[in-house]
């Protein structure tokens, strides 16, 4: 029996979600002490630059006052800082420290090393074979969530 085109889309969907969940579970399991919430906020720190607190919080999908205290925490960390606007000096903006950036760069070091490792278990046609996928499916993935970030 052939499949409808949902059923076909509800596979794809099934196969990415379990490829996703997978790869976050297994480099999560040494978070070196950091929770997702806190290194997804201190990334879109270093890639977006200072960001009012509002909107951090609402792009990180939680409340302004559970950001505030993660802020403040990554504060006493050292990892983020908290300036004025100087187009408003009501407005306090976010930025990460040269600390912070050094973490997030560790992590992500860390976090190849460990796919890499795995990666080092397979057959060389099984690595060749993923990064022809990686090469083509990686675009396509990108362009679909940047649709999605945009509605």
């Amino acid at each position: 029996m052939d499949e409808t085109p949902e059923e076909g889309l509800q596979e794809v969907a099934a196969e990415l979600n379990e490829l996703a969940t997978g790869l976050v579970r297994h480099l999560l399991s040494d978070r070196q002490g950091m929770s997702l919430t806190t290194a997804a906020a201190l990334g879109r720190l270093e890639r977006e630059g200072p960001i009012r607190l509002t909107a951090l919080a609402a792009a990180e999908g939680i409340a302004q006052p559970s950001m505030t205290a993660l802020v403040q925490r990554l504060e006493g960390q050292g990892l983020a800082s908290r300036s004025t606007d100087p187009a408003d000096g009501r407005v306090c903006l976010v930025a990460t420290t040269d600390a912070g950036r050094d973490l997030l760069a560790e992590r992500h070091r860390a976090q190849r090393a460990r796919v890499a490792a795995l990666l080092a278990t397979l057959p060389e046609q099984d690595v060749q074979a993923l990064s022809e996928a990686m090469h083509t499916a990686l675009p396509i993935v990108r362009r679909m969530l940047r649709g999605a970030s945009a509605s």
